[in-house]
């Protein structure tokens, strides 16, 4: 079995995981987490000591029940500790009413996760299973438009070759699609229960980590080793869209799934207003100490003057020594310290935090019950998820962003292109050359012999339509590489032709080509199949080289068996960001260069 794990202090440390697919006694042995998860940070026996240690942090609380304290002292108090104690409980039990109805807020939301249902794969039939039910190395069931249970290695899918598009929107807020592919060996079992109910092969991989792009490991099965990646991994948080089911195996359940690792613990969460108002109060109390210790001074140098002649108007306290004099008024001096600090005590409002806690909950409905911040296409309301941190809203001074669909609603569309130097999509005015804005009137062109096109497609420069239909060299270049450089998949849904984008940059492009006539059909790993204005082309794929930060840029290497010319048989087309792409153009042609940069920054 290898060593895997130590056992010390009656707790496993991982050094590696291992997994046997189906099988729960084997994996039992390592006590994995099993897929229950909690995020609250209470419970009916821990409340009431955290919840008091949380609120004995803000000065003001802590100031008073320092007072309260002083107060049970007869020689040095006047007033009872009920005054102090009557307030500092009240502001106490409100501020734990909060928390209490924040924390029960978050078990709720618990119950809920922990109960969805999940298909989970078992003795050669689908049982439903609540979420917490499911354990690491069971085989689940995903459906469409679906919340991933677990961390999982991905075996089947109903797509071609083993694709499966998730949506990570709740682990790194992108909106955009992510491609996952199977190994080809386990992607055969396709949905058949009886052989993914006797899949057994042994993973061994990474211990639980929060770093969400990166996995390594490996599966053994069938006598034969399968390196495993990130590619092959669907984690816990993600939705499957654009893909009817897939089956994985889970890897990582509960609070040890990549989600929870970077959650981390619920933590108490101070506000700007919270520390502003520990800063007012740390001010008031050295002011109040200021005040105090000066009355602590005067009044021992007035007993050491005078005080001691008049003992007999004015006697001393037993506890207070008679000599030597200097003595004796110190310690009255100190006594006097702490009277005056209880008899101003008023100086530092505590009722400031009970107005601030009330407003904080009461903002809180009010953000609920606002009917204009309801998204009437999400049919989604806006919720105030605490009410501790309602005053940081809107306070924002900067916003750092990686691009525009991050602002926006990331929803992209084909405008303008610019082709050898011919830029495309304005509709300039022939009399006074000057460009005329697009308006609900403007007669959109007319795609309708297209067989293939869009309704909703809207393009309105012409003269683009008709460069592809003389046949122009250039345009039907520039729209075969929209049609072929991609990583989208089509199918065929109710007699429709259908795309599955990972972003919709690439799903705007491919769609447009096959407006203007160049539709693409279908992909397999080997090749990809346009069809070129009514004329079925089938290109050989021999290389795809995906965009990443790095490159700012996708190529993919084709060869056209059926081109006459066998010297351009052979393509590369690429698509990426103008600054790299100009870098890597033959020298010459500078005057089309020129062209399509005035383009670019009109």
């Amino acid at each position: 079995m290898g060593d895997n794990s130590s056992q010390s202090n009656g707790h496993f440390s991982e050094k590696e995981r291992r997994i046997r697919a189906n099988d729960r006694f084997y994996n039992r042995q390592f006590n994995y987490a099993n897929n229950f998860i909690r995020t609250a940070k209470y419970s009916l026996a821990t409340f009431l000591p955290l919840n008091l240690f949380e609120q004995f942090q803000r000065l003001a609380n802590f100031y008073f029940l320092c007072l309260m304290i002083l107060q049970m002292i007869k020689i040095i108090s006047s007033l009872t500790p009920v005054t102090t104690a009557v307030p500092l409980i009240g502001v106490l039990c409100l501020t734990a009413i909060k928390d209490a109805y924040d924390d029960y807020q978050r078990h709720k939301s618990d119950s809920q996760v922990n109960n969805r249902r999940s298909q989970m794969v078992q003795d050669g039939r689908l049982v439903e299973e609540r979420w917490s039910h499911v354990q690491v190395g069971d085989v689940i069931r995903m459906d469409n438009n679906q919340f991933v249970a677990a961390d999982m290695l991905l075996l089947s899918t109903s797509e071609p070759n083993g694709l499966c598009f998730i949506e990570t929107a709740e682990l790194d807020g992108e909106t955009n699609l992510k491609c996952r592919q199977c190994l080809a060996e386990t992607a055969e079992m396709g949905q058949d229960v009886g052989r993914l109910s006797a899949f057994d092969g042994e993973i061994i991989c990474e211990t639980p980590n929060n770093i969400l792009n990166k996995f390594e490991g490996s599966l053994s099965w069938k006598g034969k080793r399968y390196p495993l990646d990130n590619d092959l991994i669907v984690l816990r948080g993600c939705i499957l869209r654009n893909t009817e089911w897939c089956y994985g195996v889970v890897i990582f359940a509960g609070k040890d799934t990549k989600l929870m690792q970077n959650s981390g613990k619920t933590k108490f969460k101070r506000t700007s207003i919270d520390r502003l108002l520990n800063f007012i109060i740390v001010g008031i109390v050295l002011f109040l100490l200021a005040i105090c210790i000066f009355c602590m001074v005067a009044c021992s140098l007035w007993e050491l003057d005078f005080g001691y002649r008049f003992q007999f108007y004015l006697p001393w306290d037993d506890i207070v020594p008679k000599e030597p004099p200097l003595l004796g008024a110190s310690i009255i001096g100190l006594l006097v310290f702490f009277s005056y600090a209880i008899v101003l005590n008023t100086v530092v409002p505590i009722s400031l935090y009970v107005s601030v806690e009330v407003i904080r909950f009461v903002q809180s409905f009010l953000i609920n019950w606002d009917s204009q911040m309801y998204c009437e296409r999400r049919k989604m309301a806006a919720k105030a998820r605490t009410t501790t941190l309602n005053e940081e809203l809107g306070q924002i001074q900067y916003i750092f962003s990686d691009k525009t669909g991050t602002l926006t609603r990331n929803i992209m569309a084909f405008n303008r292109c610019s082709v050898a130097g011919q830029c495309y999509g304005e509709l300039v005015n022939p009399n006074t050359g000057q460009v005329i804005d697009v308006t609900e009137p403007t007669e959109k062109v007319d795609f309708s012999a297209n067989p293939n096109y869009e309704a909703d497609f809207r393009f309105y420069d012409k003269a683009l339509l008709e460069a592809v239909r003389k046949n122009d060299p250039d345009v039907h270049t520039f729209f075969t590489l929209l049609a072929v450089c991609h990583t989208v998949m089509a199918e065929e849904r109710n007699g429709k032709l259908e795309y599955q984008a990972q972003s919709p940059d690439e799903a705007a492009l491919v769609s447009a080509a096959r407006n203007f006539g160049f539709v693409f059909k279908e992909r397999t790993p080997y090749s990809i199949t346009i069809e070129l204005l009514g004329k079925r082309v089938e290109y050989e794929l021999l290389c795809i080289l995906d965009f990443n930060n790095s490159r700012k840029r996708m190529s993919v290497i084709v060869r056209d068996s059926g081109h006459p010319d066998a010297s351009k048989r052979l393509r590369v087309y690429c698509k990426g960001a103008d600054s790299v792409t100009y870098e890597r153009l033959r020298p010459g042609d500078k005057i089309i260069r020129d062209k399509t940069q005035d383009h670019l920054n009109a």
